[in-house]
């Protein structure tokens, strides 16, 4: 599934970008590092078994983590498109106070937790609204997105080295609308964008906002904060979680 996901995906890109005349695509690229608070649950189950609801945090000892993000783009007129790819990979330690059980199998002691979350974001930005004058503009966007998550979660004993492990492969499509607002001469620019996607009691939003300066032409840096937050309750397993903080990056673009 992964790979076919990932053909389909570069295929839709090279489309694209063939179809845009040389001379008038903007290209470029961004480097994030997000410093987010993790707040987060996760169950897992197993043929009738029902697992333990257990916090990351209180009960399996996950701590805060740093994770770097790297984004290309391009576009031409009111089209854009972008490819991110953004690891999260939290671990932690704990020895428990009661049994706790998770996909099937019953941990009584000292446990090592990994959650990870590789995920891709291909996105399409429509700017239907723009607004320029001489020393400022605003525009907004529909947005479009498509987020393939690759997530892992495992639990350890540490003792016996007996291992549970949950791992869950899907793309979710996702719509939302972002805002430009160019100040100073295009000197300084503030920006925000809300995705989300809904189904059946799940969901995800993905929101940001963030400030740039361009010191140099071609050159900008970046601060801001992003937020995501991920609820799955889907057969036999649960996650929900919110992934919050603060970033700073650089942006090249020509």
């Amino acid at each position: 599934m992964k790979k076919s996901f990932y053909t389909g995906l570069f295929a839709l890109i090279l489309i694209f970008v063939a179809a845009i005349p040389v001379g008038a695509f903007e290209i470029g690229a961004r480097a994030l590092y997000w410093f987010p608070s993790l707040d987060g649950e996760v169950k897992a189950d197993n043929t009738g078994v029902v697992g333990t609801r257990l916090d990351l945090k209180d009960d399996l000892g996950v701590d805060n983590e740093s994770f770097p993000s790297v984004e290309v783009f391009g576009g031409i007129g009111k089209h854009t498109i972008s490819l991110a790819y953004t690891p999260i990979d939290y671990s932690g330690s704990k020895t428990l106070t009661t049994p706790i059980n998770f996909n099937g199998k019953t941990f009584g002691a000292t446990v090592d937790t990994d959650l990870e979350l590789k995920m891709l974001d291909f996105q399409y930005r429509y700017r239907f609204l723009d607004v320029e004058n001489v020393l400022a503009g605003f525009s907004l966007s529909a947005v479009g997105q498509i987020k393939y998550i690759d997530g892992l979660a495992s639990i350890r004993d540490t003792a016996t080295a007996s291992k549970a492990e949950y791992t869950i492969n899907v793309p979710i499509p996702m719509i939302g609308a972002g805002a430009h607002a160019g100040i100073l001469a295009g000197l300084l620019e503030a920006r925000a964008q809300l995705t989300g996607a809904f189904y059946s009691g799940n969901y995800l939003l993905e929101g940001l906002a963030d400030l740039s300066l361009t010191p140099f032409p071609f050159v900008a840096i970046n601060a801001g904060y992003k937020i995501l937050h991920i609820k799955i309750d889907h057969n036999d397993v649960f996650l929900d979680s919110t992934f919050s903080g603060p970033y700073v990056g650089m942006t090249v673009s020509f």
